[in-house]
């Protein structure tokens, strides 16, 4: 009688244990800070000039200084710095691909 092992078979299992977990864990609506969603390493690899959220917005020229000052920005205004200063076409682009690398990091680790 031949016998078959598959060593790898159970850790394939328990990362997708892992994986399934991490994605209940996505499931539903969540709150994410700015500062989180567009941690350094995004701002670095995406914006012009600059290290942190908080720089950027200090460049912008525009008062970032609470969430009323930001919502009183006129979107067409902020999508052309967001144009003049990133890889991004508009504001709603780059908070696409800020949550989408989000989940990704948070899935894959």
């Amino acid at each position: 009688m031949i016998k078959a092992e598959w060593k790898g078979l159970d850790t394939l299992q328990r990362n997708l244990q892992r994986l399934g977990d991490r994605a209940r864990a996505l499931d539903g609506t969540h709150s994410v800070p700015l500062s989180e969603l567009l941690h350094p390493g995004f701002i670095r690899a995406h914006v012009r000039g600059c290290s942190t959220v908080e720089e950027w917005f200090q460049k912008s020229g525009f008062k970032v200084d609470s969430t009323d000052d930001f919502k009183a920005i006129p979107d067409a205004e902020w999508d052309a710095y967001i144009r003049s200063s990133t890889s991004f076409s508009s504001w709603e682009d780059m908070l696409k691909a800020a949550g989408t690398e989000m989940v990704k990091r948070k899935l894959f680790g």
